[in-house]
Order: structure tokens, then sequence, then C-alpha cells
């Protein structure tokens, strides 16, 4: 039995993997839902102080352990679920995960650090505003799309495995 889930411990595995993606995907969605909305009210100077200061306090163990935690744990879930019915679901995390791990490096932190080094507000403004929100759209779709195979692999991992069912026209062997 242990085998067809995974080995000892993948399902803890597998929830935190979970989780951490889920928490993940919240931030991303805060973002998308009301952060840059309220912010799109602010003037320039305002627009550029505040993303600023969340670029920097973002930075911080509370964000990086979900952030990273989420693809190292989904790359140890899809490893432990290779053989089990989950490895699809698992294995798709895993690769949504690194995904949105691309994005964020090639797209929102070089966008991050040129919104720190500008001068002009207005300027800094109209070349991170678009692009920034744009591109976190994407890591919410992806990562949300990550948490949804998660959870189906919990709810694969969690089914008992179906016994072949025989056809009324095939007999039971005898055991003679």
């Amino acid at each position: 039995m242990t085998e067809q889930r995974g080995g000892k411990g993948a399902g803890a595995v597998l929830g935190a993997a979970t989780v951490a993606t889920g928490l993940v995907a919240g931030v991303w969605f805060a973002y998308v839902c009301s952060v840059m909305p309220a912010l799109a009210r602010s003037d320039d100077r305002v627009y550029v102080e505040v993303m600023r200061n969340i670029n920097e306090v973002i930075q911080n163990p509370l964000f990086f352990t979900p952030f990273f935690g989420a693809t190292i744990l989904a790359a140890v879930a899809a490893w432990q679920h290779r053989a089990t019915r989950a490895r699809t679901w698992t294995l798709a995390a895993l690769v949504l995960s690194v995904a949105v791990f691309l994005v964020t490096s090639a797209a929102n932190v070089p966008l991050n650090d040129a919104l720190a080094a500008a001068g002009d507000p207005t300027a800094a403004r109209a070349a991170f505003e678009g692009p920034w929100v744009a591109w976190n759209l994407v890591r919410a779709i992806l990562t949300t799309a990550g948490f949804a195979c998660l959870l189906r692999a919990l709810a694969v991992r969690s089914r008992p495995r179906a016994q072949p069912v025989r056809s009324r026209a095939q007999p039971a062997r005898s055991r003679a």
C-alpha cells in the first residue's frame, strides 16, 4: 500500500506543497484584485513609492518560505509520486511552479529593479505598470492552476485503488 501512495511521508510533502502553492496563488491574486487596482488610483509619485516599498518588504522569510518552498516541495512530491496515480498531477504542478519562478525571475523582478532605480516617477510608472500587472496575472493563473493540480493529486492519491470488475459473462476461476 505504501508504494501505491508514494512512500512514507509522501502525503505530508504533497500536503505541504499544496498549502505553499495556495499561499503563493493568494499573494498573486491579492495583487490582481486589490493591490494593483488600488494603486492605479494613485498619482505617479505615490504609485512608485508604494510599489518600491512593497518590493522591499516582500523580500522576507515569511514570503520566501512558501515562494521557494512551493517549487521545492512540488519537485519532491513529483519524485515521490512518480510511480503512483498522482504522478501526472504532481508533475504538472511542478512544471507550473517552475514556470511561475521563471516568470517572476525574468519579468517581475527586473521590472521591480528598474522601478527601484528609476528617477522620474511618471516615466517609471509608464514603463512598469502595464507589463508588471500583465505578468503578475500570468503568475496568478499559473499558480492557481498548479494549486488545482496539487488538489487533484491529493484526491487521486487518497482514493482507494479500483478493484478489477468481473464481467457476468466471465465466471470466476476455480481454484482446483
